[in-house]
């Protein structure tokens, strides 16, 4: 962080002539047209399709700014301090850095949270919905029609009792509006067999973790499906690719449940490519601290995302104090 936080309301411009208000945060301009959001700061500018933008801002904000960097893109996104967040242009990219435009405001959570929110909601017409896939979710491009009356977010929906269990709050049934999404109708989802010893009938559950996971209505948004202390474990579907570049200042720990994805793996301090990894079913692999990566999952595949939320990692990684990869070979 390198100035004090602004805790700042965005500021709300006229609509253009396709009924689209322009917006300014800090030093932050945004507007958009019928394909591109236009970003403007004092020392430059830059352009990104709507589609990327509106799909990595809804989860910027879904995810509470998440761990460590969302990349936008190559150039803007935003840094969180986990209370603060950095909102940058150009900060993690050498040709920005070497031109002199790189720019960096510090702003209260709440400030780019609420910033976010105003901006999407005035962006994204009825019939587009950015946490689905492609295939699912409509077009943000072209003239302002009406404006979405669904919520812009999707809360999770916390299980009373383990799923499966009398009393849960029974989301794994297509009674409920989760019915199997149609890219894991080739999924097993039979129930598991429960065999016990006499006398402890009723007293041994199991579930499908794939008929679960399978009946998401959206993908690249994790959820968390148990927790142990600040050891989280978090499950998605993803189709098409990852809308952000996710940077990170802590170790993720990815298990590739079905199906594949392609990771394009970036130095994060710079993007310089570091690599590129195809997960398949059964693969195990570790992102480490230093890295920013994005997946591409040609058909809609499962990921198990293990993640360890201890408040202190992310200035152990960034002193030195703990190597950024898990393990020496």
């Amino acid at each position: 962080m390198t100035e004090e936080a602004k805790n700042v309301d965005i500021v709300v411009g006229p609509a253009n002539h396709l009924g689209y208000s322009s917006f300014q945060l800090g030093g932050f301009e945004f507007s958009r047209d019928e394909y591109f959001v236009h970003i403007k700061w004092p020392k430059g500018k830059h352009v990104m399709e709507i589609d990327r933008f509106l799909r990595a801002m809804v989860r910027d904000i879904g995810w509470g700014f998440f761990y460590g960097w969302i990349f936008f893109d190559d150039v803007f996104g935003t840094h969180n301090h986990y209370g603060t967040v950095d909102i940058f242009a150009g900060a993690y990219d050498e040709g920005c850095k070497a031109a002199g435009i790189d720019y960096l405001e510090t702003f209260t959570s709440d400030s780019v949270s609420k910033g976010f929110e105003t901006i999407s909601k005035n962006w994204i017409n009825e019939g587009y919905d950015p946490l689905n896939a492609p295939m699912e979710t409509g077009s943000p491009m072209g003239e302002k029609t009406r404006e979405s009356d669904k919520p812009l977010l999707r809360n999770f929906i916390a299980a009373k009792r383990m799923l499966g269990l009398k009393g849960d709050v029974a989301v794994r049934s297509d009674e409920t509006g989760h019915p199997i999404n149609r890219a894991f109708a080739d999924v097993p989802v039979d129930n598991p067999d429960i065999e016990v010893e006499p006398g402890f009938e009723g007293q041994l559950h199991a579930i499908n973790l794939f008929d679960h996971i399978a009946r998401s209505d959206v993908t690249w948004n994790p959820s968390i499906s148990s927790a142990t202390r600040n050891s989280l474990c978090c499950v998605t579907s993803e189709e098409h690719m990852l809308p952000v570049i996710h940077g990170n200042d802590r170790n993720e720990w990815f298990f590739q449940l079905s199906d594949e994805i392609h990771w394009k793996v970036q130095d994060k301090n710079t993007g310089r490519p570091r690599g590129i990894i195809v997960m398949k079913a059964g693969d195990v692999c570790a992102m480490p601290a230093d890295i920013r990566h994005q997946g591409f999952s040609p058909k809609r595949s499962m990921l198990m995302v293990m993640e360890n939320a201890s408040p202190d990692l992310p200035e152990l990684y960034a002193s030195g104090k703990l190597a950024p990869y898990p393990i020496e070979f």
